[in-house]
């Protein structure tokens, strides 16, 4: 199969993929750029490659930036835009790293990347398809939980919006919120909150 049958056909299954994936696949980064040149490929960011024309969805920059940290979850501003829960609009991705783990370098993507560990980096996770890349994002109720824990970084008026906005919309979800709290750490600090909310 020619080099360009195998990208495309490794694109249109994963999406969006790394060079140093293609290059496990026997596709040369010089290999890469000429293809690049000659438009059979589209380079999204650095080292990330995709299919010229491909339907960019609001949520890409996810995309892109699982690829380029593989091992990451999406987090804190970055989750509550996607679960709906804020009027932010982060310009950068926040994503969790576990506590040990390698800091990938990022150019031309703006990422956050905060620390978590143990069950706090474990518990929650859910899995969703976006742009032919499953990405890993927290639930709505552990990134309600994560803000309070990190609300000297976003700030505690985002974790009380965001707090109220996840109460309005899943009704049954304060069994999961009190976990994520427990789990999180937070359970003395969210209390008041929820108690002036309910």
């Amino acid at each position: 199969m020619p080099k360009s049958q195998t990208v495309k056909s490794l694109l249109r299954r994963k999406g969006l993929v790394r060079s140093r994936d293609l290059e496990r696949e026997g596709i040369s980064r010089s290999a890469l750029k000429r293809l690049n040149e000659r438009g059979v490929v589209k380079r999204v960011s650095r080292g990330v490659y995709g299919l010229p024309g491909a339907v960019l969805t609001e949520h890409h920059s996810l995309a892109e930036a699982t690829r380029l940290v593989p091992g990451g979850v999406i987090c804190l501003l970055t989750a509550l835009r996607f679960h709906g829960l804020t009027t932010q609009n982060p310009f950068e991705i926040w994503m969790a790293i576990e506590a040990k783990a390698w800091r990938p370098k990022h150019h031309g993507l703006k990422l956050r990347l905060v620390h978590f560990s143990g069950p706090s980096f474990r518990e929650g996770v859910e899995e969703h398809t976006v742009g032919g890349v499953r990405i890993r994002i927290y639930g709505a109720a552990k990134t309600v939980a994560d803000c309070f824990k990190f609300r000297n970084k976003i700030g505690i008026d985002v974790a009380v919006e965001a707090l109220k906005d996840f109460t309005r919309q899943y009704r049954g979800g304060a069994n999961d919120l009190v976990r994520f709290a427990r789990i999180c750490r937070v359970s003395r600090v969210m209390q008041p909150y929820l108690d002036a909310i309910s």
